[in-house]
């Protein structure tokens, strides 16, 4: 479209009149006062794709909590949030739901009896807790409890883990599996336990370990039983794809895997060696990379049977969580059932022996993400918003400059048929006017002036935009430009770090107004001081949005988002970072007529969260002392001053490190 530029002396144009402006809608789709239902919430944030069975909306517009599905046992989690805070539990709050925590151990082990009996497998299923996924005492509690009418064992990837496992696990028959890197500290500790009923097996990650391994058992007279870690030449596709092949950053390569049998044998524990181990990810989208690594590893496992005793098959992790629900290969999704992936896994092995005429082994996997996941809820509340407030557009003046004048014309010649055109031009003379400004030209009034002109013509074309069933790539900027930033109390550092660290997605929803249409789109801010304390990635249709559709925030009335399938890895990898430190966390037990309070977990005081960085509470309150009495004696404070400042100081080192609303 044609247009005078900056500086251009041919003409002078005619102001437009307020009046010749066309009325375009700049509010979204239903903020007309068009119905809104409860079924448009679930639609819009996918809510049974991810949630089912345990999250769904009621019709009072908030999220449910269901920790058996279909089989009875409801909470509203918003009023579950009022209740905990009359409790003194403060935002933002974990909820840890313990119901869905078994109900996931459960599902996990009657999906594998089915696949057993489905194809008459000898065999059996064994399943193990990586405590690596949540090492929360509380929670490796009860997936110990939980566990025991599976002989449901754990996992240790570290001393500290292999500690964990030996003071929690006593479940006969249950196994305890030794992965990470070892020494013979390590390995000594996990074969003594074997004194005390416990069935600990050390996989050999490195082949230094085997000879660690074998100076062990001959030093504690206690006869190992070991395992090897595969690397597979099959990798999963994503994030976690160097955890399989050559590069992969443990396992051993097969000639390396032989040479171990062959050490053992030559030490006179050839028999030691029963399991074979492979990882190929924490979370696999696609059921192809799990069949194509089961049919590697069982032909490795067929053929180590035939050199000495096995009996063990180790499929690792790697089954995964649908994040967005859209049931596809997409890295946020998964595109099987966890009751696939029972299927593929028995066949798969199953096919590989009868093939190879070798018994088929106990089946052991590490499938922490999908237990743990579903439990955790972390709830928040919305602070403030930074929404722009548009005010009545200012008159034409005869004074105006000329990147004004042309950004009136563009706003008044803004149609259906020109408004990417109309684009393109607002988007020049606000450059024009910025630069006038930073030459003298423009004065501070005028440059406001051309900034209201153009966000109104954005405004306008994206009323347009959005109602198109195409947007040209051009306008996506406009888009991302027009989300409004909610800021609210928590720390995605803390509470959600592979949103930041890995580009994880999260469904994210309001937990309340779920009967009323959410007519902004937001992005998150956290309290941090630091601008990757954001989240601008949300979940979509095998794709990812740059905005979340929330409500106007209402004066006075507490706005809380809920961020779930949280439960695996967050808490243990959050740090802190501005020392916003460990929220405060309950245990939740859903019963026909409400619910128990399990535990209550305080979070990190300031005290807490300084300790941790090597400062003394009564050093730091003496430091204050001292230079209230300086002020005092100076006389630049009152004694009544200095004692508020001291009991200020005292109570907010015993406070939470979040903020507080006083809500509700």
């Amino acid at each position: 479209m044609d247009r005078l530029r900056w500086g251009s002396p041919e003409m002078v144009l005619t102001h437009p009149t307020e009046s010749s402006m066309p009325s375009l809608p700049i509010a979204l789709p239903g903020e007309d006062g068009s119905a809104w239902t409860v079924r448009d919430s679930e639609a819009l944030y996918r809510i049974e794709g991810w949630g089912e069975p345990y999250f769904s909306i009621n019709q009072a517009g908030r999220v449910t909590v269901s920790p058996h599905g279909d089989r009875g046992g409801c909470v509203d989690l918003y009023e579950l949030v009022q209740d905990l805070q009359r409790r003194g539990l403060r935002l933002p709050l974990l909820i840890r739901f313990s119901d869905i925590l078994a109900d996931r151990i459960e599902r996990l082990n009657a999906s594998f009896a089915r696949a057993i009996a489905r194809y008459n497998y000898g065999g059996v299923y064994r399943g193990v807790y990586p405590v690596k996924v949540n090492q929360q005492r509380h929670l490796v509690e009860e997936v110990v409890e939980y566990g025991k009418p599976y002989q449901f064992g754990l996992e240790a990837g570290s001393k500290p883990e292999l500690l964990i496992a030996l003071s929690l696990l006593r479940t006969p028959g249950a196994l305890l599996i030794c992965n990470g890197y070892k020494d013979a500290e390590f390995i000594e500790t996990a074969l003594l336990s074997r004194r005390l009923g416990q069935n600990p097996i050390v996989v050999i990650e490195q082949l230094e370990e085997v000879d660690l391994a074998i100076a062990a058992a001959r030093k504690l007279g206690i006869a190992p039983v070991l395992g090897v870690r595969a690397k597979l030449n099959t990798k999963a596709s994503g994030h976690w794809e160097d955890s399989a092949g050559e590069r992969a950053k443990f396992g051993l390569r097969l000639w390396e895997i032989v040479a171990v049998w062959e050490r053992l044998r030559a030490a006179d524990m050839g028999d030691a060696l029963q399991l074979l181990h492979f990882h190929i990810g924490s979370q696999v989208s696609s059921i192809g990379a799990i069949k194509d690594a089961i049919r590697e590893a069982a032909q490795i496992y067929t053929e180590l049977v035939r050199l000495g005793p096995h009996g063990l098959f180790g499929c690792g992790g790697g089954l995964g969580v649908d994040y967005d629900g859209s049931k596809t290969n997409f890295a946020a999704s998964k595109n099987y059932s966890m009751q696939n992936y029972a299927y593929d896994v028995v066949a798969g092995i199953k096919d590989a022996c009868t093939q190879k005429r070798v018994p088929v082994p106990t089946i052991v996997s590490e499938s922490g993400r999908a237990i743990a996941s579903h439990q955790s809820v972390l709830v928040f509340e919305v602070l403030g918003s930074g929404a722009v407030t548009r005010e009545p557009m200012p008159a034409p003046d005869e004074a105006d400059p000329l990147p004004i004048v042309n950004l009136y014309e563009t706003l008044n010649s803004l149609t259906l048929e020109t408004y990417q055109e109309c684009y393109h031009d607002a988007e020049q003379f606000r450059d024009e006017a910025i630069a006038a400004f930073c030459l003298g030209y423009l004065s501070l009034q005028q440059r406001v002036k051309a900034e209201r002109l153009y966000g109104e013509c954005c405004d306008r074309i994206l009323a347009i935009a959005r109602q198109q069933d195409y947007v040209p790539d051009d306008l996506e900027d406009l888009e991302k430009a027009a989300t409004v930033s909610y800021y609210a109390n928590f720390s995605v550092f803390q509470s959600l770090p592979d949103s930041w660290a890995i580009d994880q997605l999260f469904p994210m929803v309001p937990i309340h107004r779920l009967d009323e249409e959410p007519t902004v789109r937001a992005t998150l801010a956290d309290l941090t001081c630091d601008s990757d304390g954001r989240i601008d990635r949300f979940i979509d249709l095998k794709d990812v949005k740059p905005y979340l559709e929330l409500h106007r925030l209402r004066s006075g009335e507490p706005y809380y988002i809920g961020v779930f399938l949280n439960g695996a890895y967050q808490e243990i990898l959050g740090d802190l970072h501005n020392l916003f430190g460990d929220t405060d966390a309950v245990h939740i037990q859903v019963q026909p007529d409400g619910y128990k309070v399990e535990h209550a977990i305080a979070g990190d005081a300031m005290a807490d969260v300084l300790r941790y960085v090597q400062y003394d509470r009564q050093a730091m309150v003496e430091s204050i002392r001292r230079a209230t009495e300086q002020a005092l004696q100076q006389k630049q404070m009152t004694i009544e001053e200095a004692r508020r400042l001291v009991e200020t100081y005292e109570r907010c080192l015993s406070g939470y490190t979040y903020l507080q609303s006083g809500n509700p």
